[in-house]
């Protein structure tokens, strides 16, 4: 016993063997073994409705399948509303919100001009031919004498001087049929501005004609007026364009000579609250409250007592007849930050008349980015500003024009801005540019040149809703006091009476604006709120659902690694490596093996008579000393003794 207890302590204690986890006790971190297991478990503790269903009848098929059917169908019913509601949220629609708000309203900018086109002393002897030749040109078309229209001398063709380019013909072009109206006959090369308002046989025109004379085409009207009005137009920016400077002198620039009155919030203006420009065809232009203006002016009451009233002089003393064939005055009303396009937004006053205009502002706020196509101050917009001002539509799109009048012909148009290095058109240096120009306009207006689609809305917009009224103003009983007043302190002019003056009042009609703004009507609050009541409705379950859900698919991917992972290993690793390693061991010599190898020979015992004898077949590779071959005899004995019954 003492040696035996001598050797077991000269072999020193045994390691001891890693603790082995119980069947009942769990892991940190464990999975299922099938796909049926976890399926099981998840239709058993999931808080989805209907899910337990799945399992709980098993036993028959028919509940089975039509509990898998009716929860399928839900389960697709509710992402196809799922699908609604994300298309509703990604095509971004908007409401409308409207506000009423009151409070104390800065008073728009107002541009009067006087109709009265401006005769430059520079270019007096080349409007006076043009007048000449006008003159001859109606003689010749129509026959009719207008040298006390035009106050000219009638004189001959060879009385003038060298002909002057593009001139005024009558055109034989009958009428086409109904259908064919608006197309432009390659034959005839006449192309029609105008509707046809009466069928005639002949139309009046010009001819423009591009560098090389290969192309031309005739500019025709089928109103006689109409085309003498453009053609006079045509050559006047002609001979305008030559002007370096367009302002007018210090003398015709007098507010005093237009103005013989104003007064806003029953004060009298003065000269700080005005700024003056020149329009080609509109004359002398006043701007009022501008964005020159040191102090704008506000508005705290409404009424037309609190607002601008303007006492104009109409009168037309050496007016152009051809260019301007209207009288009285043209009026806009604009923000302070946006220039005035009379052309496009004003309007004209009557003489004789007390014109009352009542305001009502408005805004728009627009929503930009996804919700909308408009931009904030035009910086992502690809054209360039030229008039320096605040961002809108209408100043996009002038400058679209003007830059392609630029690139396709060569100089700027006289009615915009002109760019650095530009100069005016004019026929004596660029003499296809009329050509150019109706080709361009045309392209304009059917959008071919793209300004529309470039010059986005602006995102935020203040307009003003105009309403006018009308009086006869002086009345019969007051007008021989009111112009003998006029004449006396403004030197008006008695004789033309009527006709010379005209009245203008504008003021807010009450001091309620209305604010119109965009917001997105499907939030992403709205949109989560929408997808829980789905989620709710087909499934009555809540958000720790949705993580019970996303558990599941965790765990199959997880499952479906590991198995991957168990089949790749036992295809490539465990038959390959163990084959080998059997190969080796057996094709080895004893001799050759080390001295810690000890593969003794032992003759198996009789399986008939040692039945209990089912150990493994020992270890050929151990770490251990050489057991002697008594001590294998004495195991072996140990053994078949333990093995009795």
């Amino acid at each position: 016993m003492k040696g035996e207890q001598h050797e077991e302590q000269g072999l020193g204690p045994d390691p001891a063997a890693p603790p082995q986890p119980k069947e009942d006790e769990e892991a940190l971190i464990e999975f299922h073994r099938s796909y049926r297991d976890l399926f099981q478990f998840f239709c058993n503790n999931t808080t989805i409705h209907g899910a337990i269903r799945l399992v709980c009848s098993q036993h028959n098929r028919m509940k089975t399948a039509f509990w898998a059917v009716l929860w399928l169908c839900a389960f697709g019913m509710m992402y196809w509303q799922f699908g609604q509601l994300f298309g509703e949220y990604f095509s971004y629609p908007v409401s409308l919100n409207i506000n009423l708000n009151s409070d104390k309203l800065v008073f728009p900018a107002v541009t009067i001009c006087t109709l009265n086109p401006y005769r430059y002393t520079q270019i007096k002897e080349e409007l006076e031919e043009l007048d000449r030749i006008t003159e001859q040109t109606l003689y010749d078309l129509y026959k009719y004498n207008s040298s006390s229209t035009l106050g000219t001398h009638p004189r001959g063709r060879r009385d003038l001087r060298e002909p002057w380019p593009h001139p005024l013909q009558r055109l034989w072009a009958p009428a086409p049929p109904p259908g064919a109206r608006g197309v432009r006959s390659a034959a005839s090369s006449v192309r029609d501005n105008n509707p046809q308002v009466n069928r005639k046989d002949w139309k009046v025109g010009f001819q423009l004609c591009n560098r090389n004379k290969s192309d031309c085409f005739y500019q025709t009207y089928s109103s006689g007026v109409d085309a003498v009005r453009e053609w006079y137009r045509f050559h006047y920016i002609n001979i305008l364009s030559r002007l370096r400077d367009t302002s007018p002198s210090s003398e015709e620039d007098m507010l005093d000579n237009f103005i013989f009155a104003c007064r806003f919030n029953q004060a009298s203006c003065n000269q700080a609250n005005y700024s003056h420009f020149h329009h080609p065809i509109y004359g002398n232009c006043y701007t009022f409250n501008g964005k020159n203006n040191s102090n704008l002016w506000m508005s705290s009451m409404p009424g037309i007592k609190n607002g601008l009233s303007l006492t104009l002089r109409t009168e037309q003393n050496d007016f152009i007849p051809l260019l301007s064939t209207v009288t009285g005055a043209r009026v806009m009303v604009h923000g302070q930050d946006e220039p005035a396009f009379m052309d496009d937004g004003g309007f004209n006053l009557r003489p004789g008349v007390e014109t009352s205009i009542s305001m009502r502002k408005e805004a728009l706020d627009r929503l930009g980015g996804d919700y909308g196509d408009c931009t904030k101050n035009g910086s992502e917009v690809p054209v360039e500003n030229l008039y320096l001002t605040k961002y809108t539509q209408q100043v996009c799109i002038h400058s679209c024009f003007q830059d392609s009048m630029i690139k396709e012909c060569g100089c700027a148009y006289i009615f915009y801005p002109l760019p650095k290095n530009v100069e005016f058109c004019d026929y004596r240096k660029h003499n296809s540019w009329g050509y150019c120009y109706y080709k361009l306009q045309d392209a304009f207006s059917s959008d071919r040149l793209g300004c529309f689609t470039k010059c986005r809305k602006p995102c935020s917009v203040t307009s003003y809703q105009l309403s006018a009224g009308y009086s006869r103003w002086p009345s019969v009983t007051s007008q021989d006091w009111i112009f003998q007043m006029l004449s006396r302190q403004n030197n008006y002019t008695i004789n033309n009476k009527r006709n010379g003056v005209a009245k203008l009042n504008i003021f807010f009609k009450e001091l309620n604006y209305k604010t119109n703004s965009e917001s997105p009507s499907v939030t992403m609050a709205t949109l989560l709120s929408n997808l829980g009541s789905q989620w709710s409705l087909w499934f009555g379950s809540s958000v720790l659902s949705v993580v019970e859900m996303a558990e599941l698919i965790f765990d199959l991917l997880v499952i479906t690694f590991l198995m991957l992972l168990r089949r790749f290993r036992s295809r490539y690793w465990s038959p390959g490596r163990g084959g080998r390693g059997a190969q080796e061991v057996a094709s080895t010599p004893a001799s050759s093996l080390p001295s810690h190898f000890c593969p003794h020979s032992t003759s198996p015992p009789d399986p008939a008579t040692s039945p209990a004898l089912m150990a493994p077949p020992p270890a050929y590779a151990t770490l251990g000393p050489c057991p002697s071959p008594s001590n294998l005899v004495e195991a072996s004995s140990s053994a078949y003794t333990l093995g009795e019954p």
